[in-house]
């Protein structure tokens, strides 16, 4: 009975142990290094879409997550139809050691997007959608270019091979 009483305790702490020892793994964020920070972004969007703003990129849960925040939006202009009291948050994460880099990206007009994330080049980071989930794959491309952050976010309709940007922006960081 005291052996099975011991088993038990050990089996109910592996996870807060597993928990605790865990070193968050940082060589997987190398790539993306270069969007940590605050950053002021001018947007120009498709139908007269135009917004000035601050978002954030920092990394969060002990290095385990990237996070985005927009963290205020100055000014926002747009057709009547277009909400400028526009929230979203996106997560980077490892959904599993050693395996690639994943996004999820939420929004206040209730649209989830899954993206794989991939960085072609050390100043370059794509964020890509599911083509095989219905509807159209998006594409939100982030690039640093003489300290100036440049992003751009795309739709590709399902038969289509064309790209439509839908909003681009640009800054510097703060």
């Amino acid at each position: 009975m005291k052996i099975f009483s011991y088993l038990l305790l050990m089996i109910s702490t592996l996870p807060l142990l597993a928990q605790n020892t865990s070193a968050p793994a940082t060589d997987h964020w190398k790539a993306l290094t270069f969007l940590e920070g605050t950053w002021e972004a001018k947007a120009q969007g498709s139908a007269g879409i135009s917004s000035k703003g601050t978002y954030a990129f920092k990394r969060e849960l002990r290095d385990h997550i990237l996070a985005r925040h927009t963290i205020n939006i100055e000014a926002c202009t747009g057709p009547a139809t277009f909400d400028c009291d526009h929230g979203d948050l996106l997560y980077v994460y490892e959904d599993a050691p050693g395996q690639s880099l994943k996004a999820i990206y939420f929004d206040n007009e209730g649209r989830v997007i899954h993206y794989e994330v991939s960085t072609p080049d050390a100043a370059t980071a794509v964020f890509l959608s599911d083509a095989s989930k219905p509807g159209p794959q998006f594409r939100l491309t982030y690039q640093l270019k003489n300290a100036v952050m440049s992003g751009k976010f795309q739709m590709q309709m399902p038969g289509r091979s064309d790209w439509k940007t839908y909003l681009e922006w640009s800054g510097t960081k703060k």
